[in-house]
């Protein structure tokens, strides 16, 4: 009778067992699921897939709150500790190799809501390619992911990364991912819950395919390209306070005076779009429908003791004057300092960009551009230039003539500024960071 009883145990828990496990298996069948286009069934993806999903249901509880990398086999290649890349922070890995649009639609709850995560990082679509599905079909199904994380936290930030570029070898041409792109741009667009990061230019060689040197197979990236990507990556998590989460602390060389005390806006502040501004935005505007938003100022504001902008695009953190990403991507405006410069002066600063991110540094009225330059042009050849890292810019005016150097090189020899006006930091695309910004006047 005992063995009986032993026997029925078994088979209870046997059954158990499997019905728990049988949630994170792939289903037999596409129907009733969410979204369109492929499925993965091959065995190899099916072991995974189910082995991947039954280990993360055992630590829901140590990842709760973490902020969430989703994907496929780009994402799982981070590893599952990728904290040395991202030092401070939680972080939990939801990469599954092989994984399409579809499938992290359907993984999403289980995988992902479960951990109330603080943010997601999301990368996910070229596998849609190699299964031919076509760019409006993955664009569909990523609109359904997005509709999904906002309906659980509709104040969780998604950073979503474009997808990166491979090869016609990867049956993943240029064309097709550019339009995958396109469309993930078009859907987020004015979306200010979701910063677009752009790792398809950061990674594409001048046909669109990925570098060899940093995509070895074509498809995946080396430590090289993970330490490009998480580059992409920090200032955007830093705003959010993911990241670099201490004070900075700067004291200028002696002779100079801080502009920016690292911690509010003082002194600084929005001035009232000119005349000429407006004209200018104008014709603009006529000469290009798809022209950047261009929002005038009506009346001067003053930023004194605010961490950031009214509008919230200039923000005080943690020692950096950070130019944050517009949800429309593109919208052209400038912070200024609250005195004019008429003397000679050397100003020294320091800027961090995201990939393909485009700034400027107005000198008296004067653009100076400042960019992420080896995308964003249009210094694309300095053999100094730090992508992703700090840099160091310094302008020196003499009258009404401006020289400046980027670490060192010289970028304009002979820029004509006029006789008096403000320093301003203007914001056009991605995400631009300043600090360390102090200025030399001549008695």
């Amino acid at each position: 009778m005992k063995s009986i009883v032993l026997a029925l145990g078994i088979l209870v828990y046997t059954a158990a067992t499997f019905a728990a496990d049988a949630r994170f298996e792939i289903p037999a069948t596409d129907e009733g699921l969410p979204g369109e286009g492929p499925i993965r069934r091959y065995d190899w993806f099916k072991n995974l897939w189910a082995s991947k999903r039954a280990g993360w249901a055992k630590r829901v509880d140590q990842d709760k709150g973490a902020v969430v990398f989703l994907g496929d086999s780009i994402t799982q290649g981070w590893g599952e500790d990728f904290s040395g890349w991202f030092p401070g922070m939680k972080i939990a890995n939801r990469g599954i190799s092989g994984d399409t649009t579809r499938g992290v639609l359907i993984r999403l709850k289980e995988d992902v809501l479960s951990l109330d995560p603080k943010a997601v990082v999301l990368l996910i679509g070229t596998n849609d390619l190699e299964e031919k599905a076509e760019p409006e079909t993955i664009a569909g199904n990523l609109k359904l992911i997005l509709a999904e994380l906002s309906k659980a936290n509709a104040s969780m930030p998604i950073v979503l990364c474009q997808v990166m570029p491979s090869s016609e070898s990867k049956k993943r041409p240029a064309d097709k991912i550019k339009k995958v792109n396109q469309l993930y741009a078009a859907a987020v667009k004015g979306n200010a819950q979701i910063t677009l990061v752009e790792t398809w230019p950061l990674f594409a060689d001048a046909k669109g395919d990925a570098k060899p040197e940093e995509f070895p197979d074509l498809l995946h990236p080396n430590k090289a390209g993970y330490d490009k990507w998480a580059k992409g990556l920090r200032p955007i998590l830093a705003l959010y306070d993911f990241q670099e989460t201490q004070p900075y602390e700067f004291a200028p060389e002696p002779g100079y005076v801080s502009l920016f005390n690292g911690r509010d806006l003082s002194g600084w502040g929005f001035r009232e779009t000119s005349a000429g501004e407006r004209e200018n935005a104008r014709k603009w505007k006529e000469r290009d429908p798809n022209a950047p938003a261009y929002p005038f100022v009506e009346a001067t504001l003053n930023f004194d003791g605010k961490t950031k902008s009214n509008d919230g695009r200039y923000v005080a953190k943690n020692g950096k004057l950070i130019v944050t990403t517009p949800a429309e991507f593109r919208r052209i405006q400038k912070i200024s300092t609250t005195k004019d410069f008429a003397k000679d002066f050397i100003l020294r600063l320091e800027f961090r960009a995201t990939p393909n991110a485009d700034s400027g540094v107005f000198i008296r009225g004067r653009q100076l551009q400042c960019r992420d330059y080896p995308l964003a042009g249009p210094y694309k050849t300095l053999k100094n230039y730090r992508q992703g890292e700090w840099n160091e810019l310094e302008v020196v005016v003499k009258g009404e003539t401006a020289v400046a150097l980027c670490n060192g090189e010289v970028i304009e020899s002979a820029m004509k500024v006029p006789a008096t006006g403000p320093i301003e930091f203007e914001g056009d695309q991605g995400q631009m960071e300043y600090r360390r910004i102090r200025i030399y006047e001549a008695p």
